[in-house]
């Protein structure tokens, strides 16, 4: 939807750190502004946690399972390794968070989900979670009660084609993940490295008389550089990872989905093949069959919208991630390029003094 037509803005800012007895967490500020009937203010603000968004995703799995549900980033970080209430992890955390509700905002089934509707609103979400409120839908609770003592028999070749591209997709996101981090990796020891390189010439100019000025030169060419290549690991680690991990997951969800409508198509194939197996001349669908014909598709339908709106979004979130990239990586090198050629002309004066 674009700018003209969207009736529903989402926002997640304004962390915060909450330290009680039992726990320490945080919370963040959601403030929706909407112009549709299902609001009763054109504005809210409320504070979650992520515990809530956790608890969303869950109901919107539950109460619209033929569609394809945002994830959420991974809950839990290896202590010792990464600070969770940090800067930096809380930052990410936010931007990761505001991209789910964004991607839920834009949806056109999702957006009208009822738990959003309560997760955007209450002042209190906890009352909201033990009251039960919430009830699956018809369609939801058709698919929650199915069990998986139905074999499917083969995929449609449409949905075996999305079921192998995920799998492509998800292992050369995962290559490309484990690569990048180990690049961010060296890049880090290479600038440790840098900081402690820079300053020895620096120390040098000290012994030296008409080297003094080019040495100096030559130590804050280096530190330049390192700041240029501090940047450039920040915005990897910041930016480019990120919508990685979030692909990852993402066709990780889209499988869930496909698993789903496997078993309502095995459900169904299941049904059919008794009526068939029944002697009667021309026997009568029964009811229940064509309810989960209907279930199934529904589920065609509603994957493969989804599955075309997931694309879309991955081109263009792709494109810009690429040409970031490319733009990040040419100021690099465009940094250390000026830095080098400051010097030149510290040594031609040197030598032409000579």
């Amino acid at each position: 939807m674009d700018g003209e037509t969207r009736d529903l803005f989402v926002t997640v800012d304004d962390p915060k750190k909450h330290v009680c007895t039992m726990e320490t967490y945080i919370t963040y500020r959601i403030t929706t502004k909407s112009t549709r009937v299902e609001f009763d203010l054109p504005e809210y603000s409320v504070r979650r946690r992520y515990q809530d968004f956790d608890w969303l995703r869950t109901k919107l799995e539950e109460s619209q399972p033929t569609h394809l549900i945002p994830p959420l980033p991974e809950k839990f970080v290896v202590k010792g390794v990464v600070d969770r209430f940090s800067e930096e992890f809380v930052e990410t955390r936010r931007k990761a968070l505001d991209k789910f509700l964004k991607r839920i905002t834009d949806h056109p089934v999702l957006s009208f989900n009822e738990h959003f509707n309560v997760f955007l609103t209450a002042k209190d979400l906890n009352a909201y979670k033990k009251q039960g409120m919430a009830l699956l839908t018809r369609v939801g609770e058709s698919v929650k009660h199915v069990t998986g003592g139905y074999k499917l028999r083969s995929r449609p070749l449409e949905f075996a084609a999305i079921g192998e591209y995920l799998d492509t997709f998800a292992l050369k996101l995962g290559t490309i993940d484990r690569i990048a981090q180990r690049i961010i990796k060296e890049e880090i020891e290479y600038l440790v490295e840098l900081r402690e390189y820079g300053p020895v010439y620096s120390t040098w100019s000290a012994l030296e008389g008409e080297l003094a000025e080019p040495l100096e030169g030559v130590s804050a060419c280096i530190g330049n550089c390192s700041t240029a290549l501090e940047e450039l690991t920040d915005d990897m680690t910041e930016d480019f990872l990120p919508v990685l991990r979030e692909y990852i997951l993402y066709s990780d969800s889209m499988k869930t989905v496909l698993k789903k409508r496997d078993q309502v198509q095995a459900e169904y194939e299941a049904k059919l093949e008794a009526v068939a197996l029944r002697k009667e001349d021309r026997p009568k669908v029964p009811a229940d069959v064509e309810k989960c014909q209907d279930r199934m598709e529904c589920f065609n339908a509603d994957l493969k919208a989804d599955m075309e709106r997931w694309q879309n979004s991955k081109r263009q979130d792709f494109r810009q991630l690429l040409m970031g990239m490319a733009d990040k990586n040419i100021q690099y090198y465009e940094k250390c390029l000026v830095a080098w050629e400051s010097i030149i002309p510290l040594l031609q004066e040197k030598q032409e003094a000579k």
